[in-house]
């Protein structure tokens, strides 16, 4: 049986380690994963669930960043490996990796294959990386810098499934 989190549970655990020394929560909490070299930062409020890798079933005739089908709980999803897609190196599939699951809203069933989940962040934890220079990936919302000089990159899940390219994945 495949273990699963919900991120609600998962939410409210890692909310409580964030909590600040009167008891008060960060206000926009983000949800931090790494694919491949990069650190990413997406919105509580835009993220679905996160689950282990469960079996794929390969696709013919796709993109290789397509890594396959997965059924979760009933319902088909396209497993993408967001580092691949981006033009990094395939993601592996064991230890940390995992899926994260788009939020209903999106209305795709499209998941995300993350090297790892790296747990909730404080926005007020970060400053703007900004370079004065947009960065050539239409989902990259924000450069962000945290306390230990990590460069962190804030996903729009919401441009990244409405892009051509991520959609497109007949090889």
């Amino acid at each position: 049986m495949m273990a699963r989190t919900s991120l609600r549970e998962f939410e409210e655990e890692l909310a409580r380690k964030l909590s600040d020394t009167s008891g008060q929560t960060s206000a926009r909490a983000l949800l931090g994963v790494q694919a491949g070299d990069e650190w990413w930062l997406v919105d509580l409020a835009e993220s679905g669930e996160i689950l282990p890798v469960p079996a794929l079933t390969p696709v013919p005739l796709t993109r290789s960043w397509l890594r396959g089908i997965a059924n979760v709980r009933g319902l088909l999803y396209a497993v993408n490996d967001f580092a691949a897609f981006q033009g990094g190196a395939s993601t592996g599939v064991a230890g940390e990796t995992r899926l994260l699951l788009p939020h209903a809203k999106f209305g795709t069933n499209s998941a995300l294959l993350v090297s790892r989940v790296l747990g909730l962040r404080a926005l007020e934890d970060f400053e703007s990386a900004d370079t004065g220079q947009a960065d050539a990936r239409p989902w990259v919302s924000a450069r962000l810098v945290d306390t230990q000089g990590r460069v962190w990159l804030r996903l729009d899940p919401r441009r990244l499934y409405a892009d051509p390219g991520f959609a497109d994945v007949a090889a």
